[in-house]
């Protein structure tokens, strides 16, 4: 079934389970509704498949999966039930973590078994915070497989397509393999075979469209979902909203939904599914939600306006309580593109934890570990705005290093830096006492900042902030660089500084679920038929970001487990 209208909806369904939100989370639910034989409607607010999910790595955290054993022999049960509790602690339920580790490997494998969704182990890919009890390299991170997108016909013009700053040759998808090979294209015939077969084959898509077919990371875990739903005949609606929700004295029974002047009531006799991204974007709840300042910036996509949060709050639910944070952070960057839109630029792994950065708030003073996780980093920016100005804060680097690493939306190697000085995205200058100059910051302090560095980078420890000192930083560094992979001197003019802003890269807070994601009242009761997934429900992680893929991987769980409980009831094992 492809893609339709909402005018395509008859005006009397009835589906026996309705999805709202076609992220991972909400594609995942209609699969495994599918899988069940059931029948499914997908209902989308904006006009693209995929939401923020399409625009991310879509790593996948899911500890003791089908594929952990191909690349780590010691991780078990118990281990990461130690370690979520070590780094979650009492922001969530015990209760929600366990039902989380018990069902990720048999989400996992239905979708490896009987759809087209399918995974690899990267070799490593350590969890974030490395010092706590349980803590593993590889595992349980799962990167999905790259995805011929020519499968889907016409349906991949409609998937979200990536950050624009994240691809090259102009929208060439590409992940940590392929640049690997990329890097190497002269070092080895293995590398020069794998980068000239996928240039060649961006280069024939091009010829034939406008964007590429091999889809990578985000791009391929919607492409491998939205397939497989196409090919269980799934109804999926675009551009329509939720108005309402029908009800009946069992719970909700179905939904308004409205494109322009049309508008249905559809029925679900078994479970409507929330999945649409929270309230990112909710008009007055983000500003309730987030810290002051409110960040300026999110990089994630536009359909996540709470509105269906709104609607179950009108039934009696509640939002979760309690988080750390309530959202996720990463820094960002930010410039304005050719054709006038923004571009908002994550700052994850490539540039801070390199050697020869360092990032200082508006005095000119350090503030952070820069190796730490870009949740932990926005977190400290925000935090360090406090007692001094630090946002914007600034990422700092030396010739050698721009050449050599990049800088944010400055790749490595790049030429002809004029276009990013003119609009005022990098800033330049001949010396240390200059940069501070055109940074407006006191001179002695960054002078003696970055002297500070250097001394660290020659002894290769930290002694402020403890840059390099677990597995996570170093696997981010340069492995060739000693004696510390995250430090090195930045002492070759001219210097180069690029702004950074803490970014929210999704909701923590969120409506309160059972282990069965079903939303619940204030009395702990649920709802008859109303389940929530993804930053839809309030994370199992607390507010925390214990490693790549803890919004992903709970999505598809409990998506997962929604399923089972209106499937089979909670007397059903998953």
């Amino acid at each position: 079934m492809p893609i339709q209208t909402l005018s395509e909806i008859g005006h009397t369904a009835s589906y026996d389970v309705i999805v709202v939100g076609a992220g991972a989370g909400g594609l995942s639910a209609a699969l495994f509704a599918a899988i069940e034989g059931k029948s499914v409607l997908l209902i989308e607010r904006t006009e693209y498949i995929g939401g923020t999910t399409a625009l991310s790595a879509a790593t996948v955290w899911i500890p003791n999966s089908m594929h952990a054993a191909k690349v780590s022999s010691d991780d078990t049960f118990e281990s990461a039930h130690r370690f979520l509790t070590g780094v979650v602690g009492n922001h969530s339920s015990a209760e929600m973590r366990e039902a989380f580790l018990r069902s990720g490997p048999a989400a996992v494998a239905t979708l490896e078994m009987q759809s087209d969704v399918h995974f690899r182990p990267y070799a490593t890919h350590p969890d974030y915070e490395q010092q706590v009890e349980g803590a593993t390299l590889r595992g349980r991170a799962l990167e999905p497989l790259a995805f011929d997108g020519r499968r889907l016909g016409a349906a991949l013009a409609r998937i979200r397509p990536p950050i624009p700053e994240f691809t090259i040759f102009g929208g060439m998808m590409v992940d940590r393999t392929d640049i690997g090979h990329l890097l190497g294209l002269t070092k080895s015939i293995a590398s020069f075979a794998h980068a000239t077969k996928i240039l060649g084959r961006y280069g024939l898509d091009r010829v034939k469209g406008s964007r590429g077919s091999r889809l990578v990371m985000g791009n391929a875990l919607v492409g491998r979902l939205l397939m497989s739903l196409l090919d269980r005949n799934v109804d999926i609606v675009t551009s329509t909203h939720v108005r309402a929700f029908l009800t009946d004295a069992a719970g909700v029974s179905g939904v308004v939904a409205a494109h322009a002047d049309i508008t249905r009531k559809i029925n679900a006799t078994s479970a409507v599914v929330l999945a649409a991204g929270g309230y990112g974007r909710h008009k007055t709840r983000r500003a309730q939600m987030l810290p002051t300042p409110v960040p300026e910036y999110s990089p994630t996509a536009p359909g996540h306006t709470g509105e269906m949060q709104d609607l179950a709050l009108a039934l009696g639910a509640r939002f979760g309580e309690g988080n750390l944070d309530n959202a996720f952070w990463a820094p960002v960057s930010v410039r304005t593109r050719p054709d006038g839109s923004t571009a908002i630029f994550p700052h994850f792994v490539l540039d801070r934890s390199k050697p020869g950065t360092v990032c200082v708030d508006q005095r000119g003073a350090r503030f952070v570990n820069e190796t730490s996780s870009y949740h932990v980093f926005a977190r400290a920016m925000v935090d360090a705005n406090r007692t001094a100005p630090c946002i914007p804060c600034f990422i700092i680097t030396d010739a050698a290093g721009l050449k050599k690493y990049g800088l944010g939306m400055v790749r490595m190697g790049t030429r002809n830096l004029a276009p990013y000085l003119a609009d005022g995205y990098l800033t330049e200058a001949d010396s240390i006492p200059d940069l501070a100059i055109a940074l407006k910051m006191d001179a002695t302090t960054l002078a003696h900042s970055i002297a500070t560095i250097n001394s660290y980078a020659a002894t290769g420890t930290d002694p402020d902030f403890g840059r390099g000192t677990t597995a996570y930083h170093r696997h981010n560094g340069d492995p060739t660089h000693a004696p510390n992979p995250t430090l090195g001197p930045i002492a070759t003019a001219p210097f180069y500084a690029v702004r950074l802003y803490p970014g929210d890269i999704g909701a923590a807070a969120g409506l309160v679920i059972d282990p069965w994601a079903r939303v619940t009242k204030a009395d702990n009761q649920p709802i008859g038929r109303l389940y929530a997934c993804g930053n839809e429900a309030n994370s199992v992680m607390g507010g925390t970001y214990p490693g790549p893929g803890i919004t992903i991987g709970p999505a598809i769980t409990f998506a997962y487990r929604a399923i089972r409980h209106a499937v089979h009831g909670s007397n059903e094992g998953a």
